[in-house]
């Protein structure tokens, strides 16, 4: 059982692991803590904003058990907390670490701000795509349709689905394919961009991944090749059995931040590269996405990153290329202000406030007796890493995100969320950035058409 001291920020004291020989939950972590301030200085960025438009569906009815429960088949884990304590009930394994990850991180948002998440009960998809759609429980639906829809926290959301959205697992490290977690990565890649400056990079767009995951991403490896003129792109395929062959000597993400642009695609819904291609003061060409994370739904074409359209996109890319080669201190500026949205507005502590507000934003909705369900086990740091003895990489991710100490200083002051005025608002501003520069692209190859005689480059 966790103490149920209180402490003050006057005395934080640090609480590395405590591996003892029955690996059991340490008692002496403060179960609750005061720190030094009532309210922030800082406002929260602004993706938080969004955290009441992906509760809102339950803000009439809350969540009762029924509701739930309805959210079971879909989900790989049921987590509870309960009086601080986290308990786990695992229904089906995730891919990789994914889910081992996701829980070590919400252990760690306990360990920052302990007795500031509320008793819960919540349900876990750890797989890539939405499963839970607007369609099935709109007016259109079937007569037996249930409302509301059940809640399900995932990794990534779409505008025709419901779901709660939740920091992905990488956060803390995806150890299958060697990535560091964010805080340690986000300093490499920081300390990358000042060896190569952004007018002594390539002048090309560069992407490196996995190609074979979708047919979106087969078809864009078509843009490398043209018979007629240089497309302007360099894509590789990131062939991962490969590198774990070779010690992954040639994957490492801060030594791809050489190029003028970097290109983000999809794979089977969102990819958690998003961060790492967006943190490289590169100026990021991001194809029209279908699928949003926590942190990319604020972000604005043409201020944050260049906006290529989702479908018959090759020129449109070269197009990117050469404005950005035209126009260098305009195409360094957005590569500069989304590096800087991924290295400021995306920092750990933010990362663990967003969790933090979400998980009371859900708890207050919550409509039933918080129960720790017979098969669930009590998880803590130390009984999810002290087992882990081989010096492996999970481990490594665990130790570099271990949370040593309650956090002195209070959340960050949330931010108001969006109006349906605003939000609309907020739409178009985006689709009239995307729309201008698909009329810039179109003059641009209406152009080359007559000088050239060439056929557009699609």
């Amino acid at each position: 059982m966790m103490t149920t001291s209180i402490l003050t920020s006057r005395n934080t004291n640090m609480y590395p692991l405590n591996c003892n020989t029955t690996e059991t939950c340490p008692v002496n972590y403060p179960r609750r803590f005061e720190p030094a301030t009532i309210s922030s200085s800082e406002t929260c960025p602004d993706y938080f904003r969004w955290i009441q438009q992906d509760l809102k569906v339950w803000e009439e009815t809350g969540i009762t058990r029924e509701t739930l429960e309805r959210a079971k088949p879909n989900a790989h884990f049921r987590l509870v907390i309960k009086s601080g304590r986290l308990y786990v009930d695992q229904y089906e394994k995730a891919y990789e670490s994914r889910d081992v990850l996701t829980i070590w991180g919400i252990l760690q948002l306990l360990r920052m701000y302990p007795g500031q998440v509320p008793d819960l009960e919540l349900l876990f998809f750890c797989h890539d795509k939405p499963v839970i759609w607007r369609r099935d429980f709109g007016q259109a639906a079937e007569p037996n349709a249930t409302w509301p829809p059940p809640p399900l926290f995932q990794y990534c959301g779409h505008r025709e689905a419901y779901g709660i959205v939740f920091p992905d697992w990488s956060f803390w490290g995806w150890p299958e394919v060697n990535i560091k977690e964010w805080t340690k990565l986000s300093v490499a890649i920081r300390e990358a961009n000042k060896r190569v400056k952004w007018k002594d990079r390539v002048p090309y767009a560069y992407w490196k991944g996995n190609s074979k995951v979708c047919r979106k991403r087969g078809n864009f490896m078509k843009c490398n090749i043209s018979d007629k003129y240089d497309p302007m792109v360099r894509l590789y395929e990131q062939d991962w059995e490969k590198e774990r062959h070779i010690g992954f000597k040639s994957s490492s993400l801060e030594d791809q931040c050489t190029h003028r642009y970097k290109i983000y695609i999809e794979g089977r819904a969102w990819s958690v590269s998003k961060k790492y291609i967006l943190a490289c003061d590169s100026m990021t060409l991001l194809i029209k996405a279908q699928y949003y994370d926590f942190f990319a739904r604020s972000m604005v074409p043409l201020e944050h990153y260049w906006p290529i359209k989702s479908h018959d996109n090759c020129g449109d890319l070269k197009f990117a290329v050469e404005w950005g080669n035209n126009n260098t201190d305009k195409a360094q500026t957005i590569g500069r202000q989304g590096s800087e949205y991924m290295m400021k507005s995306l920092e750990m502590k933010y990362v663990y406030d967003y969790m933090l507000y979400v998980l009371q934003g859900y708890g207050k909705l919550m409509k039933l007796d918080v129960t720790v369900p017979q098969n669930a086990s009590e998880v803590c740091s130390e009984t999810m890493a002290c087992p882990i003895t081989d010096g492996g990489l999970i481990r490594q991710c665990m130790d570099d995100s271990l949370v040593m100490s309650p956090r002195v200083k209070v959340a960050c002051d949330l931010p108001p969320p969006y109006g349906n005025d605003e939000l609309n608002n907020f739409y178009e501003k985006q689709d009239s950035a995307e729309r201008t520069v698909e009329k810039w692209s179109n003059e641009y190859w209406e152009i080359q058409n007559k000088t050239l005689g060439q056929r557009k480059y699609v």
